[in-house]
């Protein structure tokens, strides 16, 4: 396996310090694959991939982390308390661009959570038409990697609902997981995140279909949460983009992270029993003005959502979003069920 942070027993990060770079120090994890369901989770350092992480440990799951480097490391010690990082059978360096650490990664693993994404999380660059391309890269490493490394080829695969909603031609019609996004439209409105996550999980159909992996792809609403928006309005900003655009037509859906990382987990435990193909996942649509004019004050964007629309909206706007599909699969759990 590459550079390995954490290791049973210890919390010590496996770097040695040569003239200021990491050295490949690899220390064995205690644990073995096969004890338990060994699960892998990309970038669980980032807002949603450490809820994922949490629901998985909390379930019972044997997880391995994968980050960037040293810094990813320390942020996911920020956002995991020590109990539960103490309960990780081990966090390993992989970049997505690297497909041989990617393999090392996955080894042994009984299915793949891949969440990344390549937001920036201090909102300087946001997100770029280079990053839409990383997207698509590293989506398509990662199903390559699976299909050679891990036990049992399966990945849940962190899509976006904007990967659905973005044609010129959805006016009167209701945005389900039929529907994909349009290429061409999101590059002529410079909607890159749209593009991005499109593009990303297309590939990732295409190539687990050539790898022989059975996949499964959540595709959530603006994620947020009692934090939000003070941690988190940084990465908000590149969802919302056209955003009162999606105010007008019903397609301002809200994704509260915690329920989307329960969703993610439910259709993994579910693969077995039916779970299959795309699932849409929100827990409801902005639908008033007044609402998205919070929504605006608290991310401090004013005017973004509701520019030009004060006089068009006088009334309730028509959601047209539908997540029956997961709502179905989750019919277990009440608690879990979204408006539609």
């Amino acid at each position: 396996m590459g550079k390995m942070l954490l290791s049973k027993p210890s919390l010590v990060p496996a770097f040695c310090w040569e003239e200021g770079k990491p050295c490949g120090k690899k220390i064995i994890s205690s644990l073995k694959a096969g004890e338990n369901k060994l699960v892998c989770v990309t970038d669980g350092n980032s807002f949603l991939g450490s809820h994922i992480v949490k629901e998985l440990l909390s379930r019972g799951h044997l997880v391995r982390v994968t980050v960037h480097n040293q810094v990813d490391f320390e942020d996911l010690k920020g956002l995991i308390k020590e109990e539960d990082m103490n309960k990780l059978e081990s966090v390993v360096v992989a970049k997505m661009k690297d497909l041989d650490s990617l393999c090392d990664a996955f080894s042994g693993c009984h299915a793949v959570f891949h969440t990344s994404s390549f937001l920036d999380p201090h909102g300087i660059t946001g997100y770029s038409e280079q990053m839409a391309f990383l997207e698509t890269e590293g989506a398509r490493n990662v199903i390559e990697a699976c299909g050679r490394a891990a036990y049992r080829r399966r990945c849940i695969f962190t899509s976006s609902l904007l990967a659905s909603t973005w044609t010129s031609s959805n006016l009167d019609r209701v945005i389900d997981e039929s529907c994909w996004s349009s290429e061409e439209f999101c590059r002529e409105n410079k909607l890159w995140l749209a593009l991005g996550k499109m593009r990303a999980e297309k590939i990732a159909w295409r190539k687990s279909k050539e790898m022989k992996v059975k996949l499964v792809t959540v595709c959530p609403g603006l994620l947020i949460d009692s934090s939000f928006p003070h941690d988190h309005k940084e990465t908000s900003f590149p969802y919302l983009k056209g955003g009162s655009i999606m105010l007008r037509q019903g397609l301002l859906a809200l994704a509260d992270v915690g329920k989307v990382a329960e969703a993610h987990v439910r259709v993994y435990e579910a693969m077995d029993n039916g779970a299959y193909g795309r699932y849409l996942c929100f827990e409801r649509v902005v639908q008033r003005l007044d609402e998205a004019i919070q929504l605006e004050n608290e991310l401090k964007i004013q005017g973004l959502l509701s520019e030009g629309t004060s006089r068009i909206i006088s009334e309730e706007i028509q959601s047209n979003l539908s997540n029956s599909k997961l709502n179905r699969l989750l019919f277990a759990a009440p608690h879990m069920s979204c408006n539609q």
